[in-house]
């Protein structure tokens, strides 16, 4: 078995740390950190759905952008001011469709929530670190939303939380930072709500192919992982 950075396990998740409520002006907000991962995440409210919605659907809308700012990586890149890259706009559909996922949207309301992901430090897991930070902070905003009298009832049905998982040299490991990322042999990002239903399973070989054992055994590594990141919102 190959040694990890920190000598974590292979079925070990980095390091996490969350900060909820830590900007002033958005309803939810919070900066989660997978070790040297931090993604600052925040939920806006505004009243009124998208135009593109049909004007007799009775269901609210959630949405969300990704960033990745300019320092957060080893070598600056370019801020996305005019055209966000294929990357940029996958991540945030998955962000999107995860928490559209355990929410109902009925009882939302004539309402649409605004995620901002931006990636201050990225070493791998951005878009999983995002999904969780937007939970949290889609969370926070509701709970605000339902002491402001605006909201009857949470609207959420199930937490979810995200995780990767990829196949090195043959091993199995959880949570990847950049410097296993990067030469992964197999990569796969997870979706899950707490109760062990999948909303995404992107696994993706990038060299040669993998088998049905190995895909149960990253199933099952991530749906552990997941409940453990859900046990500490």
């Amino acid at each position: 078995m190959s040694e990890r950075l920190n000598s974590r396990k292979n079925n070990e998740l980095r390091k996490i740390k969350i900060t909820k409520d830590y900007t002033k002006h958005a309803l939810g907000s919070v900066l989660i950190e997978f070790e040297d991962t931090k993604v600052i995440v925040t939920a806006s409210v505004e009243e009124g759905k998208p135009k593109w919605m049909d004007k007799t659907d009775t269901r609210g809308w959630i949405t969300a952008e990704y960033s990745l700012l300019p320092s957060a990586t080893h070598t600056r890149c370019q801020r996305e001011r005019t055209k966000i890259s294929g990357r940029t706009q996958e991540i945030q559909r998955l962000i999107g469709r995860s928490l559209r996922s355990c929410v109902d949207l009925e009882k939302l309301g004539d309402r649409t929530i605004t995620i901002d992901a931006d990636v201050i430090q990225a070493d791998g897991g951005t878009r999983c670190a995002s999904i969780c930070g937007g939970f949290i902070a889609m969370n926070i905003a509701f709970n605000k939303l339902i002491k402001q009298g605006l909201l009857k009832t949470n609207p959420i049905i199930e937490p979810i939380a995200a995780v990767s998982v990829g196949i090195i040299d043959g091993e199995i490991k959880l949570d990847l930072d950049y410097s296993e990322d990067s030469h992964a042999q197999v990569d796969s990002n997870v979706v899950m709500t707490k109760s062990g239903k999948i909303i995404e399973f992107q696994t993706t070989a990038e060299g040669a192919p993998f088998d049905k054992e190995q895909l149960d055994e990253i199933y099952n590594l991530a749906n552990t992982a997941i409940k453990n990141i859900i046990n500490l919102y």
